[in-house]
């Protein structure tokens, strides 16, 4: 086994956020600003002077504002010419996947000091479009293309029955997998329900949070005037929450580089390496809707990294868009319903900065691990348990495991190997990286794709039909609401009697077939209806 050189190790060595709630709408930064606060909150965590030495950027997509080469921009307000400035596409999983890159650049000895940053001012533009307030920003780059997202990838049929954002397509993933999981409705509401509010409390506990405050199991699922229904199941305290303005930075550099800049070893947070897989981008060209082939592989994979246990995790933070994420990623990591699946707080609570939550999570990680680490130099230096130099590099074993951290794990210190899960798309992209206090014994892994195993996996996929008579049974569904919580109309994804799959509409008029769906003590997944064509050409289902 070759063992790294010090120079190749890349580490996390600086943190940094913004939460920026000003009284004035002019006053509020804009996504570049909050970025250079972020990135100058990193260097000082670091202790050490980096900005100025940056040779790799990532920026993660922008949303609330457009910029003309963002990553130009930033590089000229902080006085950098990185050899790798990347400014990349739209998705949640992306600042996981600019970190596991940038560690890999490390390894290949490419950069001595990376950066991965993300912001979003989306409260402050809202509040200014609404105002008619023309806001002091770096003017909006109109002419610059918006980035595809949404209904660019999906079929007509969905756009027009308003199954092609996030929140009206992640419920088919919500339906299908209860029913399958043996749940009804009212018990995977109930799941969800005290899942998200264990994500409130850690977003209560969390400073840079925008909602700092526990909420309970009911208030998350009951709907009201406050918290309206959006697409069954959702409410709005089930879904993300992009109107904040946030900004969060990572500086990542080589263990070599970070011990000559005298930065202390309990700082340094190593990446031991992770996985990325992805589903088809039209939701509607996959095999079901039960589990996510691309989150399976990927979470097994990085769970090999820890042994072959999940519980080996001591934090974790799974993406938590809608419920059904995190329900499916628990399961796969076969972890108990009772498991804390936070350090950050998720989307609905800490805040959605859109694409850039990962970055806020994997500095909550960091801060987690980091605390860890100086459990472990008090209790070494109160205990002497075990006659050791701290902070000085841990003494390991033949078999990795750090001799210090072992004996003083048994008197119950927190963690030391962590999990950043991150998502995009519709349960579409998929990265996972895993954070550790202690370094491989080995280099880091280049090629990290399971892509050829989550295709392995995937069994044929239906086709997609426009045209369809007769007989059709229930794949999934949802219904969406208008904001007086009445429905506008319901959507059943179906399966024809030659297995072909369809989308229907169920009208608001038709309460017998919206009361089958929204039934909750019994799952309408495998009911039969008629599928009739409507006056304007679109399918309809009536339960039979």
């Amino acid at each position: 086994m070759t063992i790294p050189s010090p120079d190749r190790i890349p580490v996390i060595v600086g943190i940094g956020e913004i939460t920026d709630r000003p009284k004035e709408i002019t006053d509020g930064l804009e996504p570049l600003a909050l970025l250079v606060e972020a990135l100058k909150r990193a260097e000082a965590d670091s202790g050490a002077e980096l900005l100025g030495e940056i040779d790799s950027l990532d920026i993660v997509n922008f949303l609330s504002w457009r910029y003309r080469d963002p990553e130009k921009l930033l590089s000229s307000r902080l006085g950098i010419m990185p050899k790798h400035a990347y400014y990349g596409p739209v998705g949640g999983e992306s600042p996981i996947r600019y970190l596991h890159e940038a560690a890999k650049r490390i390894a290949r000895g490419e950069c001595s000091v990376a950066a991965v940053c993300g912001a979003e001012a989306q409260s402050t533009a809202t509040r200014a479009e609404r105002a008619g307030i023309t806001l002091p920003w770096t003017p909006f780059a109109h002419d610059v293309e918006e980035p595809k997202r949404g209904a660019a990838f999906q079929k007509p049929a969905a756009v027009k029955l308003g199954v092609f954002r996030p929140v009206s397509v992640y419920p088919f993933y919500e339906a299908a997998t209860a029913a399958h999981w043996g749940q009804t409705p009212r018990e995977a509401m109930a799941e969800s329900g005290a899942l998200w509010s264990t994500y409130s409390q850690a977003a209560s506990e969390n400073p840079n949070a925008w909602l700092k405050r526990r909420f309970a199991p009911d208030e998350i699922t009951t709907p009201s005037a406050d918290n309206r229904l959006i697409a069954w199941p959702y409410t709005k305290l089930m879904v993300a929450n992009p109107m904040v303005n946030m900004g969060g930075a990572l500086l990542m550099t080589s263990l070599a580089k970070a011990r000559a800049a005298g930065i202390p070893e309990h700082k340094l947070i190593h990446i031991l390496g992770g996985a990325s897989a992805e589903e088809p981008r039209d939701y509607l060209e996959r095999d079901q809707f039960t589990e996510s082939h691309a989150q399976n592989a990927v979470l097994e994979a990085v769970t090999d990294l820890a042994g072959g246990k999940a519980g080996a995790f001591d934090a974790i933070e799974l993406y938590s868009c809608f419920p059904c994420v995190p329900k499916m990623a628990r399961r796969t990591l076969g972890l108990g319903a009772d498991v804390k699946p936070t350090v950050t707080g998720g989307l609905t609570f800490f805040g959605a900065p859109l694409n850039t939550y990962m970055t806020h999570a994997a500095c909550a990680m960091v801060r987690k691990l980091r605390a860890s680490t100086a459990d472990l130099k008090s209790l070494h230096d109160n205990t002497r348990k075990v006659d050791l130099p701290v902070p000085m590099p841990f003494r390991t074993s033949q078999n990795g495991v750090a001799e210090t951290e072992r004996e003083l794990r048994k008197v119950g210190t927190g963690a030391s190997l962590g999990l950043l899960y991150g998502q995009g798309g519709f349960v579409t992209k998929h990265h996972a990286l895993v954070l550790s206090r202690q370094a491989r014994a080995e280099p880091l892994a280049q090629e990290t794709s399971v892509q050829s195993e989550a295709d392995r996996r995937r069994r044929a996929v239906p086709a997609f039909v426009t045209e369809a008579s007769g007989m059709a049974t229930v794949e999934s569904f949802t219904a969406i609401y208008g904001r007086d919580n009445a429905v506008e109309h319901g959507v059943v994804m179906l399966r024809t009697s030659d297995n072909a799959r369809a989308l229907a509409r169920v009208p608001a008029s038709d309460g017998r077939t919206l009361a089958h769906l929204l039934n909750m003590d019994r799952s309408p997944i495998g009911s039969s209806g008629a599928v009739v064509r409507a006056d304007d050409g679109v399918l309809e289902w009536l339960i039979a």
